[in-house]
């Protein structure tokens, strides 16, 4: 394995099943647990921090007449939700696994200290971060770039529902092209969204590489892990 100890960034709104009106999907949880259960079993370490878009976006909070700070807040009590579902699912996939938050929520998750999370990752537990950084105005990106730092990730993973990072929105752009590859400049300079800007800055400054490749793609994470080329590779 090229990577052995990865930040994996799942978007919140993969949980979503319109079709169904959930907030939750139970077969996209398991399927979740599944991939990360395969990259445990090949001894790579795994963190992983998730969105909560499906439940509570905090930026649209403004729209509904609730203060940004309060959204945001009530945006990173949607991912604890979402951490706790995916921990749920990967111990019923007998994957030891531990919720850490950024706010003091004892009696469900333990609060984020470093040195504990490092201890688990010995102990072979796969780690859920939930609660964002534990303040408003910043992203879960924000949070993955964070984590990824304090635990020396070798690579940020941000399975999405695209495969990867265009010229433009695939499913509004036709002619919109896939990049296989940029440098952290070129994303900047031609103001690629591939994650927003302060997660960005953090990935940079520590060099750690972040790939962009669709959740719904089966194999896409252990591929990565060995290091070949999926979605897109920014470095």
């Amino acid at each position: 394995m090229k990577y052995k100890r990865i930040l994996l960034k799942l978007s919140g709104e993969i949980l979503r099943n319109k079709a169904k009106a959930q907030s939750i999907d139970s077969d996209v949880l398991t399927q979740m647990a599944v991939r990360v259960k395969e990259l445990v079993e090949n001894d790579i370490q795994v963190g992983i921090v998730i969105g909560g878009g499906n439940i509570f976006r905090g930026l649209s909070g403004e729209q509904k007449g609730i203060d940004r700070t309060s959204g945001d807040y009530m945006g990173m009590m949607a991912t604890i939700i979402n951490s706790l579902a995916l921990q749920n699912a990967l111990e019923k996939n007998g994957v030891d696994t531990r919720v850490m938050t950024s706010i003091e929520m004892r009696q469900v998750a333990e609060t984020f200290i470093l040195r504990r999370a490092l201890r688990h990752f010995e102990k072979g537990r796969v780690l859920i971060f939930g609660g964002g950084t534990g303040n408003p105005y910043f992203s879960t990106d924000s949070a993955a770039a964070l984590r990824a730092s304090e635990i020396h990730a070798d690579v940020l993973i941000k399975a999405t529902k695209v495969d990867g990072v265009y010229s433009a929105n695939p499913a509004e752009d036709k002619s919109a092209t896939k990049y296989h590859e940029l440098s952290y400049t070129e994303a900047l300079v031609k103001s690629l969204k591939v994650m927003d800007g302060a997660a960005f800055a953090l990935c940079m400054e520590n060099k750690i590489p972040i790939v962009v490749s669709s959740f719904f793609d089966g194999t896409s994470l252990l591929d990565i892990a060995k290091g070949e080329t999926v979605g897109t590779l920014v470095h």
